[in-house]
């Protein structure tokens, strides 16, 4: 290995670190964790677990004294919490205390229970921190308990509460949101519930109590393995029966379309005639809802990612590729008007959208009927939609709805006496806009529509 670039984001485990090795992730473990990994992988738990589809598999590349190092499957995009649906976020925690169970029961746990250490991979949740397991000491408790309800439980309780925004606090607290907060924000109600009042507010009150967060947290000295595990299935089964009620703008965008059922199908006809022949490798719809339309090449393209704004219609579409078992479909909550940033330490911990967009390198980047969202509602002039697209984009599929389109009188209409400062959505000026950055290869109007789909490639 020639190349040794040590990941920004891999710096807070004395455990070992991942090394950028040219286009490969290699995790690097120092002698420090070589007891535990080799237990880990002589019992095998690591086999199991990876057997099962709960752990990231990983080769083992070399070993030495001074270092072992591990390849783990690559994983083409990486989703943060702040970035999951619902289902997406109570499906982590519940694969997170599966594993915890599963480790206990093999004589190891989970040193630390962090959201981060879950990403979203063929279709459904992964671990993906191999050396997040230690050795069981009889007797004691769940170290990473805490971290678990700060990062898991107490985040979908509050989104129960107050809906699924709340989930974005994790970008902002990338060690988890704190206890006292969460228990703050919770009903009195929930104090009532034996499971929130010793998982939350108990455990927010012994941290109040006691400043020093080891002897918070080393409150309970004894705690029997059966009485740990017993702990673990009350909080699955409570976390698995956690549903929210929660009505949102785009959630049944489909049913409210402005073009009937012959031009709906002759959108699909296009986008597939012209994507096909591209033979994309990755594809990304951008503000794609419930992934209907991604879903007219998603057998064509090794991998497809749907982003969109409303949590509801990522929840539609994450249920969908579930049932249907498309693997090869991801999909997360994103505001294209406001990506999410870099966070934590050097804001590097976790790179931001348009960073892993950069580096997940889609063939194609679809938008449809998403631009007069960006132009009118967000107010960003078309030559700077262009420069965002143009960042990750090769060909581009961009849907233009003309001035006539009932969705843009809507939202013209709303500008009031800015309504001539909007002179400039048209077909000339959206062309014009995005001549900087890229060529128009093909260009059709919808039958039936007011809207023109084009395919561009950046120049």
């Amino acid at each position: 290995m020639t190349n040794r670039e040590r990941h920004e984001a891999s710096f807070r485990d004395p455990s070992g670190y991942i090394i950028q090795d040219g286009d490969v992730l290699r995790r690097v473990i120092n002698p420090i964790y070589f007891d535990q990994y080799n237990a880990l992988k002589e019992k095998g738990v690591f086999e199991a677990l990876q057997k099962k589809g709960l752990l990231i598999d990983h080769e083992e590349e070399s070993a030495s004294d001074s270092e072992i190092i591990i390849t783990p499957s690559p994983i083409p995009f990486i989703t943060n919490p702040y970035e999951w649906c619902f289902e997406q976020y109570k499906h982590a925690a519940l694969l997170t205390l599966q594993i915890q169970k599963y480790a206990l029961s093999k004589g190891f746990v989970l040193k630390d229970a962090s959201a981060y250490n879950v990403t979203f991979h063929k279709g459904k949740p992964v671990f993906i921190d191999t050396l997040s397991f230690d050795f069981y000491e009889e007797g004691t408790p769940w170290r990473a308990f805490k971290q678990f309800i700060m990062h898991f439980f107490g985040p979908l309780v509050l989104a129960k509460y107050h809906g699924t925004e709340v989930l974005k606090m994790m970008q902002t607290h990338i060690d988890g949101i704190p206890l006292q907060l969460i228990s703050s924000m919770l009903p009195a109600k929930t104090r009532f519930s034996s499971t929130l009042y010793t998982n939350i507010h108990l455990l927010a009150k012994l941290e109040s109590k006691h400043s020093d967060d080891y002897k918070a947290e080393t409150k309970i000295a004894k705690l029997s393995r059966k009485a740990q595990s017993n702990m673990l299935e009350n909080l699955f089964g409570y976390i698995r029966k956690l549903n929210i009620s929660e009505a949102t703008e785009w959630g049944d965008y489909y049913d409210k379309t402005n073009y009937e059922s012959e031009s709906f199908q002759a959108k699909k006809s296009l986008i597939s005639s012209w994507v096909k022949p591209l033979n994309p490798q990755r594809l990304i719809d951008v503000g794609g809802n419930d992934g209907t339309f991604a879903r007219t090449v998603l057998n064509d393209v090794p991998h497809v990612i749907v982003t969109d704004i409303d949590s509801n219609a990522v929840e539609q579409n994450y249920r969908r590729a579930r049932e249907q078992d498309e693997n090869n479909m991801l999909t997360f909550v994103s505001d294209v008007l406001q990506p999410s940033p870099g966070i934590g330490f050097n804001n590097t911990e976790r790179n931001s959208l348009i960073d892993r967009l950069v580096a997940y390198a889609p063939d194609v980047t679809m938008a449809l009927a998403l631009i007069h969202h960006i132009t009118l509602s967000g107010n960003v002039p078309f030559d700077k939609s262009a420069g965002f697209f143009a960042k990750f984009s090769k060909y581009l599929v961009i849907e233009f709805p003309k001035r006539e389109d009932s969705w843009v009188e809507s939202l013209l209409v709303r500008k009031r006496e800015f309504i001539n400062h909007f002179d400039f959505y048209n077909e000339v000026e959206f062309e014009k806009g995005y001549s900087g950055y890229f060529s128009i290869e093909k260009k059709e109007q919808i039958k039936g529509t007011n809207r023109i789909l084009y395919l561009m490639v950046r120049k």
